[in-house]
């Protein structure tokens, strides 16, 4: 492998010249950038990070701490996160942050305090106020995804608006007999979205004068979603005539349950889910569309921009990512009766 001296010796400048051109560090004149870049290209040069690092202070590594890796939104996040790094010159280093405070502890008092990111990405995960006064306190800029968190920039959906405008689609179409299929209130996410998308199911029942919501607590999967629905539709007196689910999962899970009882969707079952999951397409799902690869790369815009110049407090942005109703065939008008 070639050496730093050849690539200076071809490019006709001195081997500190060649150094700041390829690390970034110092000033070089574009035409000598371009010329050194091209003789390093030519000779297989590969620049060292850690020595880059030593010359920049930076890493151009960026940490991103998930709850989940094996999940489809953390999967899509990520997705969207490591394609837009990448493409600003960034490595990613990902930490899983389960619910054992010790092993959360060292992710924050160890690994992200030994200068092994310049940054750090946090994912579905509630900071808090100690966890971030560290991290500010080692000059490494955070933004959050999934929701508000204080005194540093966030973006997520607004799980309420979501959940709202997913009942009073069904609502428009004429249903009255409505269900909420939704996570376990007592075994809330961080920034409780089954709470969430919850209220913003019952704003919708209230605004439309509909009283008690019917309401059932399922895990948030595809066969959480599957079981539940076997029990709830197996009777037709009680039987709902629309389903609103908590997430895409949910709702595919009730669909399949509806294809074993013989229930036609949506002539006689109408279902809505919240994502937009890579499934919902192929079971023709009515949903809310979150796009969390877009969020991924959103997220490095705005971590790009803490890296460039810090916020502070008062001038903290918080964006609202908008959603998208996509009408497909699994919702429908009632069947009037016989």
């Amino acid at each position: 492998m070639s050496a730093l001296a050849d690539v200076a010796r071809l490019a006709g400048v001195s081997k500190s010249t060649a150094s700041r051109a390829l690390s970034g560090g110092g000033y070089v004149s574009e035409d000598t950038r371009e010329k050194v870049s091209a003789a390093a290209s030519s000779l297989g040069y590969v620049v060292s990070s850690a020595a880059a690092s030593l010359v920049t202070g930076r890493t151009l590594n960026v940490g991103v701490i998930i709850p989940f890796i094996n999940r489809w939104f953390f999967g899509e996040v990520l997705e969207g996160i490591e394609s837009s790094l990448t493409g600003a010159g960034y490595d990613l280093t990902l930490y899983r942050v389960s619910d054992d405070p010790e092993q959360r502890r060292r992710v924050f008092d160890y690994f992200l305090v030994r200068k092994r990111v310049d940054a750090v990405i946090a994912v579905g995960i509630e900071l808090t106020a100690q966890e971030i006064l560290l991290l500010r306190s080692l000059g490494k800029p955070i933004v959050g995804l999934g929701g508000r968190i204080e005194g540093i920039p966030t973006l997520s959906i607004d799980d309420v608006e979501a959940a709202r405008v997913a009942t009073a689609h069904l609502l428009s179409l004429g249903h009255t007999r409505i269900m909420h299929l939704g996570g376990d209130q007592h075994e809330q996410m961080d920034f409780r979205v089954h709470a969430q998308r919850l209220s913003g199911f019952e704003q919708a029942m209230q605004d439309a004068g509909r009283g008690i919501a019917d309401v059932r607590a399922v895990p948030f999967s595809i066969p959480g979603g599957y079981a539940t629905a076997l029990r709830i539709l197996a009777d037709p007196r009680t039987r709902p005539t629309a389903i609103v689910a908590g997430c895409d999962e949910i709702a595919i899970g009730v669909i399949l349950a509806a294809r074993q009882l013989g229930i036609q969707v949506p002539t006689q079952l109408s279902v809505i889910g919240i994502d937009d999951h890579y499934l919902a397409e192929m079971f023709a799902l009515t949903t809310l569309s979150q796009a969390p690869e877009a969020q991924g790369r959103m997220a490095v815009d705005l971590l790009m921009n803490e890296l460039r110049q810090p916020s502070r407090p008062e001038s903290v942005e918080r964006i609202t990512v908008p959603v998208r109703l996509r009408v497909r065939s699994s919702t429908t008008a009632p069947a009037r009766p016989v």
